[in-house]
């Protein structure tokens, strides 16, 4: 067999997307190109990798087993080229971080220079629910999480990043007269809710529930992106990090209602398994903040929230 690891990467991803097509779209190449690495590596087996039923894609059972095996391999090779950097004195590694939805407008500015100075460090940066970040810190696949309210059911360490701001807004359909407003307008406002198990579900149910609002539940969305664009289109309001809308407040897309007892404050944490044992990189990460935190806040986040708000 003389199969390459250009082909196990290419083989590796269709069996992830079970489609020629969006491997393809991943691996920035042609999909001509793709099939025929995918023929000439079939050509080194005389079991079928994969089957197209209809006009779909399969992975065989045998393609499976070939896939996991191409995995491993395909692991190997970057271990070996963390030890050649290593031993040139480079720091090298995975950094692996999941981060809560709204935190994809935050994680990346504490990343850029650490990256930038550290070329061997490869990231690997899991957005998802709140629900499957604690689950993936649970299981000790990551190094880290990035969220905006701690659990209670597991021990952990954390470092505070910066404040996060929550706000009342809507989109600028109607104008909001009032230099301030009691806490009965939630009462003419339906509003937008993310689903259960949300960080900014929970602290917004837990400011509802601790000032008895009497609040009119409109419909609950799977994302901040998602009620963002809700908002947008004037289905309703919601209570909303400041840090996912300031480019639509900027642009005069979208409103905060000014009203008693806001912003509704709470921060961003990222959070490790208590006793976890760090990866160079990960370490390297970690002291990086320490130096550069305040810095980072300061180019990136003072002031936009004066800005913004006033």
């Amino acid at each position: 067999m003389h199969y390459t690891l250009h082909q196990l990467q290419i083989f590796l991803k269709i069996a992830e997307k079970q489609s020629i097509t969006k491997a393809s779209e991943e691996l920035h190449l042609t999909q001509p190109a793709v099939s025929i690495q995918l023929r000439n590596f079939q050509d080194q087996f005389p079991i079928p990798l994969t089957e197209v039923i209809g006009r779909k894609l399969y992975i065989t059972d045998f393609g499976k087993e070939i896939a996991i095996a191409a995995g491993r391999i395909l692991e190997e090779v970057k271990e070996i080229g963390y030890m050649t950097m290593a031993y040139q004195g480079q720091l090298s590694g995975i950094l692996k971080i999941s981060v809560v939805s709204t935190g994809k407008y935050v994680m990346p500015y504490f990343l850029s220079d650490f990256l930038k100075k550290h070329e061997g460090i490869d990231l690997v940066l899991d957005v998802t629910n709140k629900a499957q970040v604690l689950e993936t810190l649970e299981k000790n696949t990551v190094d880290f999480s990035l969220v905006s309210v701690l659990p209670t059911n597991m021990q952990i360490e954390k470092t505070e990043l910066m404040e996060n701001q929550l706000y009342l807004v809507g989109n600028t359909e109607k104008r909001f007269k009032n230099k301030m407003y009691d806490k009965s307008i939630f009462t003419e406002l339906p509003l937008i809710y993310r689903e259960p198990g949300s960080g900014t579900r929970h602290t917004m149910e837990k400011f509802i529930e601790k000032n008895n609002l009497p609040v009119r539940k409109k419909m609950e969305l799977t994302s901040n992106e998602a009620v963002k664009q809700a908002v947008l289109a004037g289905l309703g309001y919601s209570i909303m990090p400041l840090i996912g809308i300031r480019n639509e407040l900027g642009a005069g897309r979208l409103q905060i209602i000014p009203v008693k007892g806001f912003p509704i404050k709470t921060n961003w944490n990222l959070i490790w398994l208590k006793n976890k044992k760090f990866s160079l990189a990960a370490n390297a990460f970690l002291e990086h903040l320490k130096v550069e935190k305040d810095m980072i806040i300061e180019n990136n986040f003072e002031g936009f929230s004066n800005d913004l708000v006033t």
